[in-house]
């Protein structure tokens, strides 16, 4: 059975997220339950708070809250903007497209930027977006889109976003932690991410990095907002707790899996990310599969593969679940990308045997395709 299999080898789960946990993390979320604001958890909160101020490269505020990554959309939004304030959303993909969404809900006036899926955003194109639209109070770019694996320049946006004056708003959920962040140096102000990610852990946790120039916007936000008030967060946080109750075992993992991460060196862990990416896109054009990222944007924790002409991508992750127990996650988006392509996570805790068994697998399933064998006939 194919749950079996994953029980054996949790490895084999290779979707863009939620990644296989390591036994550190595993061992970490066993751990007795302990009061939330209790001597136990206020030193382990302060020293976790520092870890993911330097992964993400801030020496801002770095807050954690009980929620999957999409809480941050919500957040980023309701603290800094007002219905009616100007956004630029920046679209090339699925995620892209929720920015959109999100920011519409609450009664912003939502400026599209789009780009084709499997290209990025051009920081060009940004600057042209802001000149032509001089009051827009933010700009929400993904980092890394997720549905298309191509990594957004975010570090040429920041710049051009911080001249104009207004917040610049970067979902990291797919990036943070396996692909470089560097918040303070790129001018990025608002980055969010979660623990189910590059981070090794459940999912369950959101991570929102929080930059010195956002607090006097959350003066002037009128959106109501209770727990994802950043506010209440802050003050909290300097007492090294949670505005309400705190889940205790996921901080546990989240601290054994950020000490796996300083251990490795954020550096290393970037650079094996990197390899993966190198690994996979390399094994899937030698099998005749295309990549769906622009060269040159490649995203280094997922891999967006466009399958051969008449192959769907349903029949090719059933496939790889029934002949190899290997999870992989189809498209996203519109009918002719959703149906076409797979997305291959490699990030988190994932090494180059996992990703080359998954190269094997895929290449047998592609020979074993009903729809390839009546065309060989």
């Amino acid at each position: 059975m194919v749950l079996e299999s994953m029980k054996q080898d949790p490895t084999r789960l290779r979707i863009p997220g939620p990644t296989p946990l390591p036994p550190q993390v595993i061992a970490a979320l066993a751990q007795p339950v302990v009061p939330h604001r209790g001597e136990q958890m206020t030193p382990l909160f302060h020293e976790l708070r520092e870890q993911l101020a330097r992964i993400h490269g801030t020496s801002g505020e770095v807050f954690i809250v009980a929620g999957t990554g999409s809480s941050g959309w919500e957040a980023s939004i309701v603290n800094t903007l007002s219905p009616g304030d100007q956004v630029i959303a920046a679209v090339n993909g699925g995620f892209g497209e929720r920015f959109v969404d999100v920011a519409g809900r609450f009664g912003m006036e939502v400026i599209r930027l789009d780009a084709p899926w499997g290209t990025p955003i051009q920081p060009e194109a940004v600057q042209r977006a802001l000149a032509e639209n001089p009051g827009v109070k933010a700009v929400q770019v993904v980092h890394n889109e997720t549905s298309t694996g191509v990594l957004n320049p975010i570090d040429k946006i920041g710049p051009i976003v911080r001249e104009h004056g207004a917040l610049f708003i970067t979902d990291s959920v797919s990036g943070a932690g396996g692909a470089p962040l560097r918040m303070d140096e790129w001018q990025i102000d608002i980055a969010f991410t979660g623990s189910q990610k590059a981070f090794m852990c459940p999912p369950g946790l959101s991570i929102i990095a929080v930059g010195e120039r956002v607090w006097p916007y959350t003066e002037r936000a009128s959106i109501p907002r209770f727990i994802l008030d950043f506010q209440r967060m802050r003050e909290a946080a300097g007492r090294g707790s949670t505005p309400s109750t705190a889940p205790v075992n996921l901080l546990y993992a989240l601290k054994a899996a950020c000490d796996m991460m300083e251990a490795e060196g954020l550096d290393n862990v970037m650079e094996r990310h990197a390899q993966l990416g190198e690994l996979t896109r390399a094994g899937l054009q030698e099998i005749g599969v295309e990549l769906l990222a622009e060269p040159g944007y490649y995203s280094p924790t997922v891999t967006v593969a466009v399958l051969p002409e008449g192959v769907t991508a349903l029949e090719v992750q059933q496939l790889m679940r029934e002949r190899h127990g290997i999870e992989i996650a189809t498209g996203m988006g519109p009918a002719p990308v959703r149906e076409r392509v797979i997305r291959i996570g490699h990030m988190g805790w994932t090494h180059a045997p996992e990703m080359e068994r998954t190269l094997e697998a895929l290449d047998d399933v592609l020979e074993h395709v009903p729809a390839r064998q009546v065309a060989a006939d």
